[in-house]
């Protein structure tokens, strides 16, 4: 909040501070022009200020009072859908104040035997005014900037106090760009972040710092292995830039992508929303929650998508079926614990976009499909979440928490065995079909603080978890004409055929590739946020590893079951950060952070294993809250080294041998801008500067750039409320020529990208109907979204494509 105190007005003799809490949708309003529709409160029992203090955010009041006079008080919890005055008088019930409306407009507050009357034009000598805050409990909430996030440290505190850098995308965006795809949501909202293709669209992985995550997201701060995502069930997703291996243990050292849940609420909510597009895009979601019992004490929530349609691409179709439904037990204002399930149907077609030639994809080709429908792909996920938090006292708490993540996938499809021919228009292709078995367990427990110690404030964080991921591939078969299997899969992109694999012949082969992969570790950790005169914050912290990792293939499935062999690494690995607030609005920080990367697997000529990847970044910038904290901005300077990475041994005539002595360099700039420009205009804006490059090598590509990163990269959204029921927006995104392969034999070209939307919002008795279309591409133009990692091939972005949609709210 904004704190405006002015002098105190002669002859009053108030010998009290006067306090005033204020939050709205523009100006602070008075009860009397407050909106008198019911909304949604839940505040829990507590103090009575602290309780007043909610209700003015939420309500959009600014109160007025003897700060004495609520000293000791205590309230009832308040949840469900008031007016603002009946939520008011429900607080102030039975607590001996009462409430009048002064006639500036204030809302005083007043012992009810006390005859206080002071000069209503006199009140603003002293006040307070708040404005328009982040209520993550709120499915209405229309801001694009968010105060908090718990990702880059474990702990709920501000972005502004956090010397890192930590970018936000909420529900607000998501809803505004109509984005059905978690790429979507984080590659046009956050800077330096870019879509990694590993095997077709398989799995979905993001390029964050030059870095490629490796195919793996977070979900509330646990790991998911190798999965797709459905955004239906996601409140936020929270991008942490940098290596963040202290809390989280081993993972590339770009940054983490974690998407956090919705969670149950006590103010019964209802939405049901259709949305239809191009190329026969049918989504249907559904999001319910409410309490369950009449003391608020168990809440559920329930998340369900289906989503099917086709594509600008020939051939290529998707079908999707999610649900997630959720409780929470709060019995008091000490313990809660919380049980999450999901589950996910994915039937679709593998799609390696299309081929190269020389040294750029093919043009004017980009509904080209050079798979086979006789193949098809499916993936079932079950997740099973739980998490129990306890309160000792205001300072101190402990929560542990459990993830269980299952995958059943089935592989089936043909893939281009390298660049087109020479006569410019063949293909050789190879096919791939079986089965692969996912599981990974998560668990963590945390003990978290607070304490002053000599005027320092501390905020400290001790923890352990573990994690396990294994994974089972007894059954792959792959077969290619260039290999000499008589599968007939050549394919000649000016007369596209999808029937010249002999599926007979694929499935007469025996399987021929198996794999089993185990990875696990257990870590502890610690951290201390340290606060000296409010303005000055220093981080610190460090984390032990244990780490376990095990990956073989043999000539049998028993085979590969006997010689596989775990390899285990203990590491410590540290984190440092300061924090300098010289005004509310401006804090620089700068860090330096260690990173435990992934594992190199086994070393095939000593027998033993290879060094694991390492990282350290040295970051430094400054972040801002400007226009009363509703507009948020971060630019940072980073320098990201990461080493260990494999490279051939040239001690040894064998090419295949390796060595662990690589590295790669990533730094830049990077400038992310999110919130509002005034209670109608809200803006993202985003840019990034990435030199990304191999600086140690001996395959022949050092000093190559990093595969899939531009040099330059940019977007821009903005969204204005023309009317009460009337909102538009346009955006677009600017991304440079990257590089498609780690050879930097081919390149993909850059590109522009211009989107719009128009919702209208029509309230219907007790609920509300919005429509919404939103507009992809508008120019049309032909674009590449990204290559993939291990075959020259170029994934294709849409044409110009709309979504339209009709959601209705209660």
């Amino acid at each position: 909040m904004i704190v405006r105190t002015t002098k105190r007005c002669a002859g009053r003799g108030l010998k009290n501070q006067v306090a005033a809490w204020a939050l709205g949708v523009g100006l602070a309003a008075s009860l009397a022009h407050a909106d008198s529709a019911a909304r949604p409160f839940d505040i829990p029992a507590g103090a009575l200020a602290t309780a007043l203090n909610r209700l003015a955010e939420s309500a959009g009041l600014q109160l007025v009072y003897d700060a004495s006079i609520a000293a000791g008080l205590s309230s009832r919890p308040l949840r469900g859908s008031y007016t603002p005055e009946a939520a008011l008088q429900l607080l102030l019930r039975d607590s001996g104040l009462s409430y009048r409306i002064a006639e500036n407009g204030n809302v005083v507050i007043e012992k009810q035997t006390l005859n206080y009357r002071p000069d209503p034009a006199a009140l603003p000598a002293v006040n307070v005014v708040g404005n328009r805050a982040y209520d993550p409990n709120n499915p209405f909430n229309q801001l694009y900037a968010v105060p908090n996030a718990s990702t880059a440290t474990k702990t709920n505190i501000a972005v502004m106090d956090t010397p890192v850098s930590i970018q936000v995308v909420p529900r607000a965006i998501l809803n505004d760009q109509q984005a059905v795809r978690f790429e979507d949501a984080v590659i046009n909202n956050v800077s330096g972040v870019q879509r990694a293709y590993g095997t077709a669209d398989m799995y979905e992985s993001f390029i964050v710092r030059g870095f490629d995550s490796g195919e793996q997201n977070y979900r509330n701060g646990f790991r998911r292995s190798m999965g797709k995502f459905d955004v239906s069930n996601m409140e936020q997703i929270e991008v942490l830039k940098g290596p963040a291996a202290v809390l989280y243990g081993r993972l590339q050292p770009g940054g983490m992508v974690n998407y956090v849940t919705k969670k149950p609420l006590a103010t019964p909510y209802y939405a049901l929303q259709q949305q239809f597009g191009s190329f026969s895009e049918f989504r249907t979601t559904v999001d319910a929650t409410g309490p369950l019992d009449s003391a608020k004490t168990l809440l559920y929530r329930f998340n369900g998508a289906y989503d099917s349609g086709e594509s600008f691409r020939d051939i290529v179709d998707h079908e999707r079926i999610f649900i997630a439904p959720s409780l929470t037990w709060r019995p008091n204002d000490r313990f809660e614990a919380n049980l999450d399930i999901e589950k996910r149907h994915d039937n679709y077609m593998d799609d390696y976009g299309v081929p190269v030639l020389d040294n750029r994809p093919v043009v004017g080709r980009r509904n080209l499909f050079t798979g086979d429908p006789a193949f098809r792909p499916r993936q079932d996920n079950t997740l099973v979440y739980a998490d129990w938090s306890f309160k000792f006292n205001d300072d101190w708490a402990i929560k542990h928490k459990f993830q269980w993540d299952e995958t059943d996938i089935v592989f089936g499809g043909p893939g281009p065995n390298g660049k087109l021919n020479a006569d410019g228009r063949t293909l050789g292709r190879w096919v791939i079909t079986g089965t692969s078995e996912r599981r990974s367990y998560s668990t963590s427990l945390d003990l978290t603080g607070k304490f002053e110690t000599y005027g320092l404030k501390h905020n400290v964080l001790v923890g352990g978890d573990w994690f396990f991921f294994n994974q089972d591939a007894p059954d792959n078969m792959f077969a290619s004409s260039d290999w000499g299997d008589p599968i007939n899969s050549t394919f000649d992109i000016d007369n596209p055929r999808y029937d010249t694999i002999d599926v007979a012949a694929v499935n007469a082969i025996r399987p021929n590739w198996f794999w089993r992969e185990r990875d696990d570790w257990y870590g502890v950790y610690f951290q201390d946020q340290i606060t000296l005169w409010d303005k000055l914050h220093i981080m610190g912290g460090g984390r032990y590893d244990m780490a376990g990792y095990g990956g073989f293939g043999g000539t049998s499935w028993e085979a590969t079951k006997d010689g596989f062999s775990m390899r285990h690494e203990d590491k410590f690995t540290s984190r440092v950060g300061i924090l300098y607030q010289p005004w509310d609005w401006l804090s620089v920080y700068g860090n330096y952070v260690e990173s435990f990367g992934s594992n190199n697997g086994r070393n095939g000529l000593t027998g033993g294993s290879f060094q694991p990847q390492s990282a350290e970044q040295y970051e430094i910038g400054f972040k801002t809250e400007l226009f009363d904290k509703r507009l948020s901005s971060t630019v940072a300077y980073y320098h990201l080294k990461k080493t260990n990475m494999l490279t051939a041994d040239l001690s040894t005539p064998d090419p295949l041998d390796q060595v662990a002595i690589g590295e790669a360099r990533s730094q830049g700039i990077e400038v992310d801008i999110k919130g509002q420009l005034s209670d109608n205009f809200s803006l993202v804006a985003t840019y990034a500067y990435t030199d990304g490059r191999v600086t140690k090598d001996n395959n022949g590509t050092e000093g190559n750039r990093l595969l899939n990163v531009p040099e330059h990269q940019a977007s821009l959204w903005g969204s204005y409320q023309f009317t009460e029921h009337f909102k538009a927006g346009l955006g677009g995104v600017v991304v440079g020529k990257r590089e498609g392969d780690t050879a930097n034999s081919f390149q993909l070209p850059g590109y522009t990208r211009l989107d719009a939307m128009a919702a209208y919002v029509q309230p219907i008795g007790k609920t509300r109907l919005t429509a919404q279309v939103n507009v992809y591409n508008l120019l049309d133009k032909e674009y590449f979204t990204g290559s993939t990692s291990w075959i020259p091939t170029a994934n294709v972005g849409a044409p110009i494509s709309a979504m339209g949609s009709l959601k209705l709210e209660y």
